[in-house]
């Protein structure tokens, strides 16, 4: 089954958007899954926060 995607728009500080360019370009993936990944371990962490 095919996930479900949304767009979603923002701004982010012009010094992160270059090195997670190049982060990408490093580890051949796509900026778009990594931020998803970034994202995940976020919330992951604020979930643990929040049962205490």
């Amino acid at each position: 089954m095919a996930e479900n995607r949304k767009s979603y728009n923002t701004t982010l500080r012009t010094d992160l958007v270059k090195r997670l360019r190049i982060l990408a370009a490093q580890l051949d993936r796509r900026q778009n899954d990594l931020l998803e990944e970034a994202i995940q371990d976020l919330l992951k962490k604020y979930k643990k926060k929040m049962r205490q």
